[in-house]
Formats: C-alpha cells, structure tokens, sequence
C-alpha cells in the first residue's frame, strides 16, 4: 500500500504483495468503496486470497484484469479518499451452508433428535447411552471419538436415514475426567440397531482402546445388546465370517482398569467383552449370556424370551456380577467410587472402639464379620463385591485412614468361617484383582481352615481351594493380616496370603488362636487311643474338654505370639492405626518402584 500525493489530492495504491495470479476483479473506476471492502482475489497454489480497500474511498484506477500474472509489487487499484454512505454489512445475516450442514449433523447426536425412542427407552426404566456418558464424566470435560460415524450400510440406505438412525455406528466413545482423573469410555447405544456390533463399531472401539493404552487409561464400558450385525452391506463383499476383529483381544489385554456395566438385553459380543472387564456392575433389570433368543433358537435349543437368559439374580449367585444396583444412576456412582480408588482421601469418621465388642468372649459363638469391616473401614467407604456368591468369603474396597485398600474377609456365619470351593475363588480372584490394580490388600481371619469331606470334593475343592495359594504366591502388593480368633490349618495360611510369614504384617486380636488344625479336631486324631480307653461317658468328655483347653492355652494369640507363630497381638480398638502404619511402612517399596502402580 501507498499514498501519493498529485496536487492537493492523495492517490493511495493497492499493490500486489506476492507471485499470484488474478482471480477476480470486484471495482471498476469510479465505483465508491467502504474501507474493508473486497476490491481484488488473487490465487496463489489453489488458495485465494481477498485484498481490501484500505478506507473509504473512490476508484480512480484498476490496473489488473482477470488472468493477469503477478510477481508481486504491481499496481492494482488507485485510490482517493471520498465519503462513502453508510452501507449495511450485506454478510451480516448470510447463513454459512458449511456451519449449518455441522449444526444440522451435531444436532442428530443429541438424544433430542430421537424423541420417540428415547420416551420408549424412559418408559422401560432405562436411560440412554448419552445419559450415563453424561452422569459419569465432569461436565464439559468428555470429547468424543468417532461420533459422525454410521452404519455401513451406505449402499442400500440413503445418508440422511444413515444418520438420522444409526448414529455414532451405535457406540458413544471417548475420553473426559472423573472426579479430576482422566477416563476413557464406550457406551453402546440400544436406540441404534438394537446395540448391535457393526464394522465402524469395532473401529471406534479399537482406537480408544489404543489411545486408553497409550496413557494408562481406565476404561468404562457400557454393554447392552447383542453381537455382530449380519447387514452391513458396505463391508459385506470382503467379509465373510468376522472372526479376525481385533477389538475382543485388544479390550482383554488392555492392563488398565475395565469396569463394565449392564442394564437390559446383553448377549453375545456384548456379553463377551463384559466378561473381560475386572469388575462387572449390572442393574437389577439386566439379562446378560453368552446367546441370546436368536442363536438359542437357530442353534436348534428351542425358542426363548430374552428375560429366560441369565438374569441378575441368577448371575450374582454364580459369581459373574460383581455388584448388582437398582438401575444405571446407582451403578454410575458405584463406578465413581471405584475409579477414585486410586486416588486416597480424608479420613472420615469411624467407631474404632467398636471392634472391642465384635468376637463375642464366648469361642463357639458365631457373629457378623461385616461388623467388624464396618467398624475397621473408615465411615461409609465400604463397597462390598460379589456377596451374592462365595458366601464363606467377604470381599470389597474400603479406606482405612484415608487410604484405598482391598478387604478379604472370612465368614464366621456361613460354615463357621470355613473355606469352600465357591469361597476360594472368589478370594483369589479378588487377590489377583488387587494386585492388577495396585491396592494393598487387609485379611480379617477367622476360619477352622478349608471345608472338608466327601460332599465338598465333589465341587473339585482341590483345585478351588488352590487358587488361594497360587494368588497369594504372585500378590505384589502391601498385605497385612490380621487373626480376628480362628486361624487353623492351610486356611488361614491361605488367608495370609501363603503363610503367617508373609504379610508385611501378621497380627491378632487377643480373642485370636492358632493351631495346625481345629483344636477340637486336633484333640480327637491325636487323642484317640487316650480317650478310647476311659470308658465312663462323663469322665471321657471331661478329659477331652481338658485337652481342648490345654491345646487351647497353648494356641490362643499371646502365647503363639511369644514364640513368634506372628508378629503381634493388638488392642481391637487400634486395629485402624496398626493397618494404616503397617502400610505406611509398605509404601516406601510402592515409592521406590517396587510394587505396580497400575492406578
């Protein structure tokens, strides 16, 4: 730009400033021109570029024509100042066809563009996949992957049905924070195709799978619906069975935390990659198996409802829920809970004094374990999993002084406290979980040792019972163990992860006793011949309950404590201190790298 003064008139020049060539030519002479006007678009490499009036002004020169080659500092158009009358913005009220085609498409993602399905899918008790999403996450902190996908269907179906209809492919992933800690999610979309699993579904799995991955993301899944869709023609000429999708195998390796959660229909490739996840949630109106009413009935097994198919109550007592809530509201915040265990908070208030009163000072007298978690468990932190199965066995989170721990517990109301094979697994799956997830991990004993006789062998006991010990064997954590009263046999060993050795603390209350086995059995098989040859009835149960006492006085948690059975013998009431300085120790290995911190 310059101004050249003819006269007592100043000429300002409109100059080119680079290589370009002509495009348009918006002036001719004479013409008045607000400031800001576009007088002249040139092109440079496909981009054009709009060069503007440097002020009001009239057109005493244009110097270009359309085509013209410029090398840069050719004049353009000669200017002089000149009032111009206000003119309106002719743009000021123009619709941007690029702006609204976005808003249009974005606009379809909304469960407002669905109001008929979504009033359906309300009507049934259930909310929609955007609902969780939201309720999950801090708001305005989600940013979805892959929305504009839909189904692979564009060679049969128009793409305005396409995106109208099968919006997001069926699956709403993405990335945002919980409670301030960054998660990754997927959410299957029943309103789409019946939450069924198309060839972009996998897609947009697979990618937040790798980016979950790459920054040690937990992932939060929300399964509903059934398999793989049969119908997408797009793909269809190049596939013919599926079976090489990678997402199932991705979404089983990924080493972060998963935690799936059901509501509804569940069946096949939904049901599937529910079953990976670590820790499994589903609401009381949930039906999740492995075959849903379709491929139950074209497997030639007879037709029926989908209700028939493994409901939660079902699947609680054989152990593949872990928790079971009301609805998705309750299931949500029971995630939050889980996904800020990595992340320790304020002690909150607990009745430590409490614990004094849970044995009962009376040996034979069963009582509530949870008492006593409730009581060691800082106020209202306790998350109970999997009580409808196991029942010998009692697992869950917990805070203890402010600090996430993993609980395992004994049962002294479901066979005395002893070991079956349901309980067994559900402890070494807990320890192994633990461990996956970096927690340490508190044992509350009390147990005669592992169920035995006929009956029990016949649920392969053996090989139940042994996970406890493998699982113990391979737990990385801090461990503390704490004997409650009974710790006899290979049961409480497994307790203590493998032997009273090996906790990084080992302890008991003073109601704790320990012995190779039950003393009352130990009595028996080594007093036999003894008690076999006094022959009064009164004065034979006498000497047994003698030799119950004595092996008693020699087992009970002081004296095996002097020769060193454990480590210590504690006041119940300073149980929370003790657990929470023993892992306080514990953590100088978890800072120096030795332990996973998989959180």
């Amino acid at each position: 730009m310059r101004a050249t003064e003819f006269g007592s008139v100043v000429m300002t020049v409109l100059r080119a400033e680079n290589a370009a060539l002509v495009a348009e030519v918006h002036v001719a002479v004479g013409d008045l021109v607000a400031g800001g006007a576009i007088v002249v678009t040139t092109e440079l490499m496909k981009m054009r570029h709009d060069l503007r009036a440097p002020m009001d002004a009239r057109v005493v020169s244009v110097h270009v024509g359309v085509g013209d080659e410029l090398h840069g500092g050719e004049p353009l158009v000669t200017f002089e100042a000149a009032e111009v009358a206000a003119v309106a913005d002719a743009g000021s009220d123009e619709t941007r066809a690029d702006m609204a085609e976005f808003e249009g498409r974005m606009a379809l993602l909304a469960d407002g563009a669905r109001g008929d399905a979504v009033a359906k899918r309300h009507a049934k008790g259930f909310r929609t996949a955007r609902e969780n999403i939201d309720d999950l996450f801090d708001a305005g902190s989600f940013v979805e992957y892959g929305g504009l996908a839909v189904a692979a269907q564009r060679s049969k179906r128009p793409a305005e049905e396409l995106q109208a209809r099968t919006q997001a492919d069926g699956i709403i992933c993405g990335v945002g924070t919980v409670g301030g800690r960054v998660v990754a999610a997927m959410a299957v979309d029943y309103m789409v195709l019946a939450g069924t699993q198309g060839f972009y579904h996998h897609k947009k799995m697979d990618r937040l799978i790798e980016v979950a991955g790459r920054d040690g993301l937990p992932i939060v899944l929300f399964a509903e619906g059934g398999g793989g869709r049969p119908n997408d023609y797009d793909v269809a000429q190049f596939i013919v069975a599926g079976l090489n999708i990678t997402s199932f195998r991705h979404f089983a390796a990924h080493k972060g935390p998963k935690i799936g959660i059901v509501a509804g229909y569940c069946f096949a490739g939904n049901a599937a990659l529910f079953g990976v996840c670590d820790v499994r949630i589903a609401t009381e109106q949930s039906w999740v198996g492995m075959g849903g009413p379709a491929m139950i009935e074209g497997g030639g097994l007879g037709v029926v409802k989908p209700t028939d198919i493994g409901p939660s109550d079902v699947q609680a007592k054989n152990g593949v829920h872990d928790l079971v809530t009301v609805d998705e509201a309750e299931a949500v915040a029971a995630t939050k809970v889980l996904l800020g265990l990595g992340q320790d908070g304020a002690c909150a208030d607990a009745t430590a004094e409490a614990l004094r009163d849970v044995v009962p000072t009376d040996r034979t007298k069963a009582y509530d374990m949870r008492g006593a978690v409730g009581a060691v468990a800082d106020g209202g932190s306790w998350l109970e999993l999997r009580r409808g199965f196991g029942a010998g066995m009692i697992t869950g989170f917990a805070r203890i002084k402010g600090r996430s721990v993993g609980v395992l517990a004994n049962n002294p109301l479901h066979l005395g406290g002893a070991i079956d094979a349901e309980a067994g697994d559900k402890g070494a799956r807990f320890l192994q979980l633990c461990d996956a997830w970096g927690l340490p991990v508190v044992t509350l004993c009390d147990t005669p040792g592992f169920m035995v006789g006929p009956d029990v062998e016949v649920t392969g006991q053996v090989a139940h019972i042994s996970r406890l010990f493998l699982a113990g064997a391979h737990f990385g954590q801090p461990l503390v163990t704490v004997i409650l009263r009974k710790g006899y046999g290979l049961g409480a060993m497994a307790m203590a992860g493998g032997g009273f050795d090996r906790p990084h603390l080992c302890c008991a209350w003073p109601t704790g006793e320990v012995g190779a086995m039950g003393l009352e059995g130990a009595v028996k098989l080594g007093h036999r011949a003894h008690l076999a040859a006094i022959s009064d009835d009164a004065e034979r149960a006498a000497e047994y309950q003698r030799l119950v006492d004595e092996l008693y006085e020699k087992g009970k948690a002081l004296n095996a404590a002097s020769q060193l059975e454990f480590d210590a013998v504690i006041d119940p009431a300073d149980t929370r201190d003790v657990v929470d300085r023993a892992f306080a120790t514990a953590g100088a290995c978890v800072a120096s790298g030795r332990y996973p911190d998989a959180w």
